[in-house]
């Protein structure tokens, strides 16, 4: 049993950016379920958005970040976020952090929902690889941290209303194996790798949602699923993402008749919010009875393509596909816009237990996260949780916590093929369109799994499954009880918004389901 002043679980930007803070202050465990590069941070290819540039105000993007949120977002939140954000950017120059130039200032892009270029990028469409590694070199070379990778955090180790640590399971010697900690950090990412067709990595399955709601978090607004809309369509479920950037420079969406639909739908056509993209897309895809539409660049330069997404570029090339004439391109789940409730320093209404990045529901997102807003609000709410945590003292007593799960190996392939059928489930029950018979339908495929499952619970590979059962049901529970549309929830049977639903949905273990009115207050 080892004994750390932080521990954070979680090794995406949120997770490395609070350790390199945190081993300012005391010694910090890293603990990450695979390698220290398997994160949606490290895969993000638009960039990071904050305002640098003279011809913009943080009030030009609070302002695109309260209508991308669908009359949900918590104003306070918002304007930490769009204030704070530029000076944790220069915290990183100063840092060493390289970001693209042009002409002499920070190259900025354009993507969905914002009025102002602000998009600072690194490496043309490999802004989450560089800016991650740039924060793994930052750790690793700190003597403070000690990085612990295949620990696959499995519970909290809670005691009245104050958490301790955390249990983790160690893939490589499947043993189970606890660290203590004065503060304890989940930056575990969201869960959109439960759908089928993803842009995440396997591993973001909802983990971090699942342990903290069996420990009495509050679990918020899980309704809101954001698909993004351009990943490159193939014959096989990997979806490559398409960063929205390419659109910010001017790409079209065509359907199967060669028409662009998307200046007859919005005013920013291409660039409207996602969650317009993307039901609009669905739409198309509907009417023409096909898997796809096409994101045509062949109006562009094809040399400003090639330099600008050199990543991009080249997966096409590996695919078989011209990027510089069209790519084809249907919806997938990309990110998770609710998540574990928190207050403005990352703080869970849990003593000691921080929450930070896609895993936290902060009040920023709304019912619809702005594009590139994700990065920046890493660096933003995992600054002040370092901050708040730092000023925390250890109790004189400790509770006693022994393992309790165990291993069966029998059991894995078993995991597997319900992680397929969960997939499935809600792929085809709570996608991008949904309704309530289609919901009620998915909710009773996800009670009977659970029913088949095997009855010792401190089992790993059943622990695992029943966590990801329960991240389902959280989700489709929350759409059901929204009766209306709404950002990243579209209910077909409602395809209204409907201000009488202007709250967050909370979910917590034991308790009915509780309505939070929305803070749209500034002091």
């Amino acid at each position: 049993m080892r004994h750390y002043d932080y521990i954070i679980a979680g090794s995406g930007l949120a997770g490395l950016y609070t350790a390199y803070l945190a081993a300012a202050y005391g010694k910090v465990a890293l603990l990450t379920k695979c390698g220290i590069t398997e994160s949606n941070s490290y895969f993000a290819q638009g960039g990071i958005a904050a305002v640098t540039d003279e011809d913009d105000a943080p009030a030009l993007h609070f302002e695109d970040t309260i209508i991308a949120g669908r009359g949900l977002c918590d104003y306070p939140s918002v304007n930490i976020l769009v204030n704070e954000g530029p000076q944790r950017i220069q915290d990183l120059i100063n840092a060493g952090m390289h970001f693209d130039m042009e002409d002499g200032s920070l190259a900025l892009g354009l993507e969905g929902g914002h009025h102002k270029k602000r998009i600072l990028h690194a490496g043309g469409d490999a802004t989450g690889r560089m800016v991650t590694s740039f924060m793994i070199g930052k750790v690793i070379n700190n003597s403070n941290i000690d990085i612990f990778e295949n620990h696959s955090v499995i519970g909290l180790l809670k005691n009245e209303k104050r958490c301790y640590g955390v249990r983790s399971w160690n893939l490589t010697t499947e043993k189970e194996e606890l660290f203590l900690g004065t503060n304890t950090f989940l930056t575990l990412g969201g869960t959109s790798a439960i759908y089928k067709r993803t842009t995440n990595p396997h591993t973001t399955i909802g983990d971090g949602l699942a342990l903290a709601y069996n420990t009495g978090c509050e679990i918020a607004d899980m309704e809101f699923i954001q698909f993004h809309p351009s990943a490159i369509y193939t014959q096989s479920e990997e979806a490559f993402l398409i960063s929205e950037a390419v659109r910010g420079e001017g790409a079209h969406l065509i359907n199967q008749n060669g028409e662009r639909f998307m200046p007859a739908i919005h005013e920013l056509a291409e660039l409207a919010p996602r969650d317009i993209v993307a039901q609009s897309i669905y739409r198309q895809m509907q009417k023409f009875h096909q898997n796809f539409v096409w994101l045509s660049l062949k109006h562009l330069n094809p040399e400003l393509v090639k330099h600008r997404f050199p990543n991009i570029y080249e997966k096409c090339k590996e695919l078989g596909i011209d990027m510089c004439n069209r790519i084809p391109v249907a919806p997938a789940a990309h990110y998770t816009v609710g998540g574990v409730r928190t207050d403005i320093n990352g703080q869970t209404n849990i003593g000691h237990l921080f929450v930070c990045g896609e895993l936290a529901s902060s009040g920023i997102m709304g019912a619809n996260r702005l594009a590139s807003n994700s990065l920046i609000e890493c660096l933003v709410f995992g600054k002040r949780a370092v901050e708040t945590a730092r000023k925390n003292v250890e109790d004189t007593t400790i509770p006693d916590f022994q393992p309790i799960y165990y291993a069966n190996e029998n059991r894995a392939e078993s995991y597997i093929q319900l992680k397929k059928e969960i997939s499935t489930i809600m792929t085809e029950h709570a996608g991008i369109i949904r309704n309530e018979e289609l919901l009620y339908q998915g909710l009773c495929k996800l009670e009977t799994l659970a029913e088949q499952l095997p009855q010792e619970n401190n089992e790993y590979y059943n622990l695992i499954s029943r966590n990801l059962i329960l991240v389902a049901e959280l989700i489709i529970r929350s759409a059901l009880y929204r009766k209306e549309s709404r950002g990243g929830h579209y209910r077909e049977d409602f395809p209204q918004n409907d201000d009488a639903y202007l709250y967050h949905i909370v979910q917590q273990k034991g308790k009915e389901i509780q309505k939070i009115p929305v803070n749209n207050k500034l002091k």
